[in-house]
């Protein structure tokens, strides 16, 4: 498996990139469309397209296990629309100074981010970030962020949602 935030951003991009529409061709519509309507993580299992990205990512069959969190992934960023390398999803909905009505994602969801353990739980709180991301920020970061899941990303992320990323945990990735 591909351990390093360098490697999963080059895995994921380049699973991405070719599923969405764009002035150089059509993309693949229908996988995207399977992805972002799939009803359970046992259905977005059996997609092709997500057995590409556990492929992509270095994965075997000896790392089956992970192949739901692979599935939450591929639907989470299924519904991403453009990828802004070094744009960090908690920049994008977090706070920007005092947290007012402004702020796209709310401290209590916010919580319920960070709460998040299981594979499907992560899949409906990322697919709601996407939503109030408008879809907008680096997929690499979003795909570390969820194949490592841990207290030191979620420590990390915090940071990046009250804008003091400088002060947080390190390193981000090896």
């Amino acid at each position: 498996m591909t351990n390093g935030y360098e490697d999963i951003s080059r895995a994921v991009t380049a699973w991405w990139r070719p599923l969405q529409p764009s002035e150089y061709g059509k993309g693949d519509r229908a996988a995207l469309a399977r992805l972002r309507r799939a009803a359970s993580l046992v259905e977005a299992m059996t997609e092709p397209a997500t057995l590409d990205l556990f492929r992509a990512l270095g994965l075997t069959s000896n790392d089956r296990d992970q192949l739901p969190l692979v599935a939450a992934i591929a639907t989470t960023l299924a519904h991403v629309h453009e990828h802004r390398p070094n744009k960090h999803p908690m920049r994008v909905v977090g706070p920007t100074g005092q947290i007012d009505d402004s702020v796209k994602l709310k401290p209590i969801r916010f919580r319920h981010l960070l709460a998040a353990r299981s594979a499907e739980e992560l899949r409906i709180a990322m697919r709601r970030l996407v939503k109030l991301a408008d879809g907008r920020f680096d997929i690499g970061i979003l795909a570390f962020g969820m194949l490592h899941w841990t207290d030191t990303t979620r420590a990390r992320w915090a940071f990046e949602y009250y804008s003091y990323g400088q002060d947080a945990p390190r390193p981000l990735a090896s």
